[in-house]
């Protein structure tokens, strides 16, 4: 399909900087396709009245290890300032990892992430660039290795915002908190699953009360959600693979659900792609273990996932293609129509939309 299809303007000042507190006074745009469609507007903590008792909500349970790092590259006595997201651990000393700017880095360059150099401390953070590939990214090899490399990058990481939110301010240390969901516990992702970020305890147990129990898939979520699609068709773009697992109990309790008429309901379009992922023709879900770099378009038919939770996606995005192939290209931009003129706040930090499928003859 053509790009151009999943094109439409969005002013600047509804890309959301921080979320509102808490988490889930968040806006949520109720969206119903179809004949019998329409929009209302609710809150986040609507969700056990819009949701069935029995219905389940899957949740992506990653956590987002603060992968941003800031660094001197020294090579002679020549420096230069560089920024780094890792994106992918290699084994226990090296990383791949996004550099900017990559045009200043040659394989054998040295980088300083703060410290004095002394291996002892957690400030002192040094890699040499092994090599460098296409669109900046880089292969770095750490001075540290196992855990004391993981404590070192904890010590100097910043949460690797996305790149809408991270060109207005820097990530500081309440986006520690803000951009890590409060059940995330299966560390791997360097972005986080923003949909689960509007999750309180309290509105857990506000829809176990009401019978909507919940389950956890992983899939840990990588820089490839933010990569615009830059060709004029969508067979010109290749999604990133990453990571992700269902276990034969979630499996087992999905199915189940399913079987009885209740809802499947995902919480972000990372438990969506990997429910997909997991899901046979049948529509029977999978045990799962493996990369999944499934990209879903409008024409791609839905196995398992019966209602989706999510935020606002930017245009030409990989996600607004996802739901609009959901709830149909045109109901998604009606309802996005409506929420820009309602001031919806949009991206990672913004506001959320509970979506049903598309009807489909």
């Amino acid at each position: 399909m053509r790009t151009d299809l999943f094109d439409f303007d969005l002013p600047e000042a509804l890309i959301a900087l921080r979320p509102v507190h808490p988490r889930d006074a968040a806006r949520l745009l109720v969206v119903r396709p179809g004949a019998r469609g329409g929009r209302s507007d609710r809150t986040v903590t609507d969700l056990p009245t819009l949701l069935s008792p029995g219905d389940v909500l899957v949740f992506n349970d990653t956590r987002v290890i603060p992968a941003a790092l800031k660094g001197t590259r020294v090579r002679g006595e020549a420096v230069a300032q560089i920024s780094v997201n890792l994106t992918e651990r290699l084994d226990g000393q090296r990383w791949l990892a996004l550099a900017r700017p990559a045009k200043r880095l040659e394989p054998g360059d040295r980088i300083q992430f703060g410290g004095d150099g002394n291996a002892c401390l957690l400030d002192a953070l040094d890699a040499t660039v092994e090599g460098r590939g296409e669109d900046g990214e880089v292969t770095l090899r750490f001075d540290l290795s196992g855990p004391a490399l993981h404590d070192a990058i904890d010590a100097q990481g910043a949460m690797p915002l996305p790149p809408y939110i991270a060109a207005k301010r820097p990530a500081d240390e309440q986006d520690r908190v803000d951009y890590q969901t409060t059940f995330a516990r299966e560390e791997g992702a360097v972005a986080a699953p923003t949909a689960g970020l509007h999750f309180t305890p309290a509105l857990i147990d506000a829809l176990e009360q009401s019978g909507i129990v919940s389950h956890f898939v992983t899939l840990h979520v990588g820089p490839g959600t933010f990569l615009p699609v830059r060709g004029e068709d969508t067979d010109e773009h290749k999604m990133h693979a990453e990571y992700g697992s269902v276990s034969t109990d979630t499996a087992f309790a999905l199915n189940a659900i399913k079987a009885r008429g209740n809802k499947i309901v995902a919480v972000g379009t990372t438990a969506l792609r990997l429910l997909e992922s997991a899901a046979d023709e049948f529509g029977t879900l999978k045990p799962f273990a493996g990369e999944t770099d499934i990209f879903i378009t409008p024409g791609y038919r839905f196995c398992f996932v019966d209602r989706l939770l999510t935020n606002f996606h930017l245009p030409r995005s990989t996600l607004f293609m996802l739901v609009s192939a959901f709830s149909g290209l045109d109901t998604m931009k009606l309802a996005y129509a409506h929420a820009i003129k309602e001031r919806y706040r949009f991206y990672s930090y913004g506001d959320a939309c509970l979506l049903s499928p598309e009807e489909r003859l």
